[in-house]
């Protein structure tokens, strides 16, 4: 199975989205009010909306622009795995007419409605300018994952335009974190997750698997657009919440458009939609820009099993022959080196290299290291204190066990079987259960 085998993997990827996340919301019904509660902020939108928001120049950037994006490069999972290719001249940016981004936008093959405005035009600026080399990053990235995107926004028959969300998201990096706690591609908060499937533990925080969220953003867009019935109000609402959706709402007077309920929204939902637009005509007019895309050095060729009992990276890298950085990336719902077999089934998604010498070790994989690196006891024994008063009263006296050996307790307290035995007039070393034995 591989990432750019479109007919194998995608049709895979279906097949198994459908048993692992059925059309219905795993919840036999969410209601609204369950959205709404779960999702009442559901990023850092938490700025109090009580009243009335008066549009200005000044507009609050989504959280994934504010940050450097450039640095993304020093981190681990980039600086290994995308690189500029060397070979591409950047000329620097071109600027066009009002009537030529109009003309783009509206020639996007999309169902959503791409609109220009001011607004617009100064995102598309910041994404062309100040952040053309993040640009290059999401172009390299999105080899990786815009299929997964397409896959699970097809399967839900969503507007594929939607697999930009994580553009504004998250920067396209599976490890984000915001502010608020949200987390993975599609910076789901633990209550929206929850609500979707997504486990969060530990061990494991399903929010950053690049399938499972995928599938859980879908069946949150899909219910979302069930609630307002407009794809513009549902990006809105999937950045601060429906509840401050229907707020804006109503303190317009009714109206449904976003752009008229724009001045009553929190702030960085005013710049959400505009971002969205202005990612959408960056991801597909860089060329235009003079953006050369990165190079995404991810295998491309990978495949997945089913891990069953407790795994260690280290148990995987030293006979298969993949390092562990490449393990974390390539499965980054996993918060620690082990893998939680024993909890429940987990999927691994290996290099089909690294698979192929997965299978012939076999089980010898899992027995590689286990004492040392498989450290959870499930049974331990209480050493009781040396010289304490035993049940008898005597000093230094206990009662001997059912299956105790004079080694045994010899090793518990400290002593030696020679020692026992002479505290204890033995001739050898025969004890009885319910004895009474000194050991000091």
């Amino acid at each position: 199975m591989t990432l750019n085998n479109n007919t194998i993997f995608h049709t895979m990827l279906i097949i198994c989205a459908m048993v692992l996340f059925p059309m219905q919301p795993l919840m036999a019904q969410i209601e609204e009010q369950d959205i709404e509660e779960a999702v009442e902020e559901n990023d850092v939108c938490y700025e109090a909306t009580d009243s009335i928001v008066e549009p200005t120049d000044e507009i609050l950037m989504p959280e994934a622009m504010t940050a450097e994006l450039d640095s993304l490069l020093k981190e681990w999972h980039n600086s290994k795995y995308l690189t500029l290719a060397g070979d591409c001249d950047d000329a620097g940016n071109l600027e066009y007419d009002t009537a030529t981004y109009i003309d783009r936008l509206s020639r996007l093959p999309n169902v959503m409605e791409m609109p220009y405005n001011d607004v617009v035009r100064k995102f598309i600026d910041q994404y062309t300018g100040r952040l053309r080399r993040s640009i290059s990053l999401f172009l390299g990235s999105g080899n990786f994952y815009m299929p997964i995107f397409e896959e699970a926004l097809d399967a839900y028959q969503l507007p594929l335009e939607l697999k930009y969300l994580p553009v504004i998201e998250s920067a396209l990096n599976p490890m984000a974190t915001s502010r608020a706690g949200a987390a993975g591609l599609w910076q789901f908060i633990i209550t929206t997750g929850k609500l979707y499937g997504l486990e969060v533990t530990s061990l494991i925080d399903e929010r950053r698997d690049p399938i499972k969220a995928s599938y859980a953003a879908a069946r949150y867009l899909k219910d979302l657009y069930a609630i307002f019935g407009d794809w513009t109000l549902v990006i809105a609402s999937y950045n601060c919440g429906p509840n401050n959706v229907r707020k804006a709402i109503s303190r317009a007077g009714g109206e449904r458009d976003y752009w008229k309920i724009y001045p009553y929204l929190p702030a960085e939902t005013r710049g959400y939609v505009p971002a969205f637009i202005a990612a959408n005509y960056a991801m597909n007019y860089y060329r235009e820009h003079n953006i050369c895309p990165a190079e995404c050095l991810l295998p491309a060729a990978t495949d997945t099993v089913q891990i069953r009992q407790n795994l260690h990276y280290e148990q995987i890298a030293a006979l298969c022959d993949v390092s562990t950085e490449e393990l974390q990336a390539l499965n980054p719902q996993y918060r620690t080196p082990l893998i939680p077999g024993d909890s429940h089934i987990c999927t691994l998604r290996l290099p089909s290299a690294a698979m192929s010498r997965f299978v012939e070790w076999g089980d010898s994989v899992y027995r590689y290291r286990r004492d040392e690196l498989i450290t959870n006891r499930k049974v331990v024994e209480v050493a009781e204190v040396r010289g304490r008063r035993g049940r008898g009263g005597g000093r230094g006296t206990i009662t001997v066990r059912r299956g105790d050996t004079l080694g045994a307790i010899a090793r518990r307290y400290g002593t030696s079987v020679a020692r026992l035995r002479k505290l204890n007039g033995l001739r050898n070393n025969d004890i009885q259960a319910g004895k009474k034995l000194r050991v000091g």
